[in-house]
């Protein structure tokens, strides 16, 4: 099923979705790293990369749902779907109380914030399992008709149906 929400001919959320999973990701890291060795500049990044990675969890959340309201009720796709945006709001949830209890001293994350930030960690490749099921195995987002040898998403030909395919798989 192809993606509502397209930016030059491709799925926008997943074009997104590498801002919060890298930023949210680092941001442990460097707590981690600047715990171990009581580095008070990285835990002052981490704090500036949780919020960078909150505002672009919402955004890439919105075109997301956009593309979540598209598919057919009584999907596995849509329950799929409703798990990952659902388990993605908990993260983000989880990632924005633990700023806002470091906003008084960023540089001094209290264990609370920090557990918060590692239980958001731990649920994220769960999320993003989910996501990959629904682009690779329900073809969420996927052009209709794509296959091998499809043409430029910007050349403004579609990508051709079945028939390509089949030329495609009798000459692998």
């Amino acid at each position: 099923m192809e993606s509502k929400a397209k930016l030059l001919g491709h799925p926008v959320h997943p074009m997104l979705i590498v801002f919060p999973l890298g930023l949210l990701a680092t941001s442990v890291i460097f707590d981690m790293i600047g715990l171990a060795g009581d580095i008070r500049s990285l835990s002052m990044a981490s704090f500036w990369m949780i919020a960078a990675g909150l505002v672009s969890a919402i955004l890439s959340a919105i075109f997301g749902l956009v593309d979540w309201l598209a598919i057919p009720d009584r999907t596995r796709a849509k329950q799929m779907g409703f798990w990952h945006g659902s388990g993605n709001g908990l993260v983000i949830v989880l990632f924005a109380i633990s700023w806002i209890l470091r906003r008084p001293s960023p540089e001094h994350p209290s264990i609370i914030a920090l557990l918060l930030e590692v239980a958001g960690a731990l649920i994220a490749p769960v999320t993003a399992w989910l996501g990959g099921e629904l682009v690779d195995r329900l073809g969420m987002g996927v052009d209709d008709g794509a296959h091998l040898n499809a043409p430029n998403s910007l050349s403004g030909r579609p990508a051709r149906g079945a028939e390509v395919r089949d030329d495609v798989k009798r000459a692998a």
